[in-house]
């Protein structure tokens, strides 16, 4: 019988997915296959990404390792409920860690070496995309989060906001 360690490792190297930032001073693996890929059209995503939105994928806290450049990761508070972090080098947006959801995080999914890899389900936040931004016509739209977003209240769609 296999080692659970090895079995473990050998599960990890299945579904490892790595990235980093456009200098390459950062670099992270996803030990797990990443889940709830979307986009978001909010104000700080279009700010962040220069565009009008970007797309995130999400993994378990505990399955996203640093494997190099960590002292070159910066952090800020994006939003009331959520801090982003970035490369202080190039400035390529890493990840957003929302309070509502603290055993995950969600990974810029642009920084992926194979963005083919995962594909956004749905777009978040379509009230403040900009006219010009083209949107799968197929995937479902919310005005912001999605009524049964985990870690929020079902109905809710705002995090902070009241039940």
């Amino acid at each position: 019988m296999p080692n659970a360690s090895n079995s473990d490792s050998a599960n990890a190297e299945e579904v490892a997915l790595e990235g980093g930032c456009a200098c390459g001073a950062v670099r992270y693996r996803l030990e797990e296959k990443p889940y709830d890929t979307g986009w978001c059209h909010c104000r700080v995503c279009q700010h962040v990404s220069g565009s009008g939105g970007m797309v995130f994928t999400t993994v378990h806290h505990d399955r996203y390792r640093i494997l190099a450049g960590e002292d070159h990761i910066g952090r800020f508070a994006s939003t009331s409920f959520g801090s982003r972090t970035f490369c202080r080098t190039c400035g390529s947006p890493l990840t957003i860690h929302v309070r509502h959801q603290p055993d995950e995080i969600d990974i810029a999914a642009g920084t992926l070496d194979d963005p083919e890899e995962i594909a956004p389900a749905y777009h978040l936040y379509t009230a403040e995309a900009p006219s010009w931004m083209p949107m799968m016509a197929f995937l479902p739209r919310y005005k912001a989060l999605r009524p049964k977003t985990r870690g929020l209240e079902e109905g809710v769609t705002e995090a902070g906001s009241p039940p």
